[in-house]
């Protein structure tokens, strides 16, 4: 199967040995996003409901450059630094989407890189 790397500078520019998202047939991956500013490569703010904000403005820029919208993300996952956040991130998520939401699991996580406190990836179908 062929595979589509779909890259965009409306979000953070990978890091590692990683695209921001891969498109395969008709569903992309979307690889991880936090609440870095695509520009300077920085976490935006120590705030939870800025970072979270941050990373879903990435994730749907890289979503728009494949084509898509949130409309099209079927599974989404969250991982947070905090699990007491999970009302705030269900609050901000409702920001970013809107019903039928996606299927999703929200974990609770250690760390993540450079202060992020948020995390989060999608598979969308387009």
């Amino acid at each position: 199967m062929k595979k589509d790397i779909i890259y965009t500078t409306g979000a953070p520019a990978p890091g590692g040995a990683l695209s921001q998202a891969v498109k395969a047939g008709e569903t992309i991956y979307l690889a991880g996003q936090v609440g870095f500013d695509p520009h300077t490569m920085q976490v935006v703010s120590t705030d939870f409901d800025e970072q979270a904000r941050q990373a879903f403005k990435n994730l749907l820029s890289v979503a728009e450059a494949a084509g898509g919208s949130d409309r099209d993300i079927v599974k989404l996952n969250a991982y947070l630094t905090d699990v007491n956040m999970f009302p705030r991130f269900n609050a901000i998520m409702s920001e970013y989407s809107s019903p039928p939401y996606p299927a999703r699991a929200t974990l609770g996580i250690a760390a993540l890189p450079q202060g992020a406190v948020i995390e989060i990836e999608a598979i969308m179908v387009l």
